[in-house]
């Protein structure tokens, strides 16, 4: 049974409060048993790398991960559905992403935030520029056939 909730989405330069985000999602909620929440960091590549730049073209970003939380609340009972993503330049051990996901059961919870994360790092229009901690410049961060393996187990056949 899909569920008729309307995801919150966010762009943002800013951080965020991954407790934050899971109390306003849950407060005053006694329908949600499962919340399932993923917080993708940004890694320093064993001290190589001092920054991440994530670009995006604002609206397009959002309306893409509008149409892949639309397509999650339709295949999965959930309560609701959080995602944000950072842009600008984000160091180590910051936050890049978060998706929150409730339903009133576990396995609902987890499929949708997974899902999420899949398709996030797959087609969501966002541009990664490293910078090195030794100063120069490192490249654009190209796709991973590993990710695009991972968003495509979700296609329903006949896609």
């Amino acid at each position: 049974m899909a569920s008729t909730i309307a995801p919150a989405i966010r762009v943002q330069r800013e951080d965020f409060d991954v407790a934050a985000e899971i109390a306003a999602l849950t407060r005053g909620r006694t329908d949600i048993g499962a919340v399932v929440t993923f917080s993708g960091l940004c890694r320093d590549e064993e001290g190589a790398l001092a920054a991440l730049e994530l670009e995006h073209y604002p609206g397009m970003a959002e309306a893409e991960i509008g149409r892949i939380a639309a397509e999650a609340v339709l295949r999965w009972p959930l309560q609701g559905l959080t995602i944000i993503h950072r842009h600008g330049k984000i160091a180590p051990g910051e936050n890049i992403v978060l998706v929150v996901a409730a339903s009133a059961h576990r396995q609902a919870a987890f499929e949708a935030a997974n899902f999420m994360m899949d398709y996030l790092k797959s087609r969501a229009p966002f541009w990664k520029k490293e910078h090195r901690a030794d100063g120069s410049e490192g490249g654009w961060v190209e796709a991973k056939e590993a990710d695009d393996e991972a968003a495509d187990r979700w296609k329903k056949s006949g896609e």
